[in-house]
């Protein structure tokens, strides 16, 4: 098995956001974003030594870029599943605008800026039948932290294999202030940003989380 290279991982994650366009989506050119982006190649090559390669449901790290940059709606339809090239949809619950009210928790103390790095991000199937605040729970007695919507999005976006059957997970960290969890699942062959109550188990929906972040 090859060893795992953060820096390779690091470029070909940038590789990746400017093949999908995220340029063009921010107001940018090529050599602005990845000027953007650059700065975090310094706190996960300062990770680097950390245990652990990606995995079908772990990534060693994420780039993650914000809705301040890249507006969820147009993020969610650069998600596809692997081996699939349906573009990801958004549920039509959710009401006309009401995507954009679903905000980060207070409590994970983001980065501040337009992009930042998730670390030791896991999608959480062992969370699946789990009830979503019970997961919570777990997740806050071990020092994590659930993934917000636009990590889901760029965990996806990196490793398209993270979503699979009876494997998909919910975005604790974004949040409307009542019952509805956001979630990442699939439907008709591609990935759907949903929601799901945090009152409700489902066998197939897991809960995802981060180990930290950094900027």
């Amino acid at each position: 098995m090859t060893a795992f290279d953060a820096r390779e991982e690091f470029d070909r994650q940038v590789n990746t956001l400017v093949a999908g366009g995220y340029p063009g989506l921010a107001g940018m050119t090529e050599t602005a974003f990845r000027t953007l982006v650059e700065p975090l190649r310094e706190p996960v090559l300062a990770r680097a030594a950390t245990p652990g390669s990606p995995s079908e449901g772990r990534a060693p790290f994420l780039l993650v870029v914000t809705r301040v940059l890249v507006p969820l709606e147009e993020a969610v339809p650069l998600t596809t599943l692997a081996g699939k090239r349906g573009p990801g949809v958004i549920e039509r619950f959710y009401a006309p605008g009401e995507l954009e009210r679903f905000v980060s928790l207070k409590e994970l103390a983001l980065p501040e800026g337009e992009v930042y790095v998730a670390f030791d991000v896991e999608r959480g199937e062992e969370f699946c039948g789990v009830v979503p605040a019970d997961a919570l729970a777990t997740l806050a007695e071990r020092k994590r932290t659930p993934l917000t919507i636009e990590e889901g999005i760029a965990f996806l976006t990196q490793f398209p294999h993270a979503l699979a059957k009876n494997k998909c997970f919910s975005l604790g960290g974004t949040r409307l202030g009542d019952r509805r969890v956001p979630a990442l699942w699939i439907s008709k062959g591609a990935p759907k940003l949903g929601w799901c109550w945090e009152g409700n188990p489902h066998t197939w929906l897991g809960m995802a989380s981060a180990g930290d972040r950094s900027h």
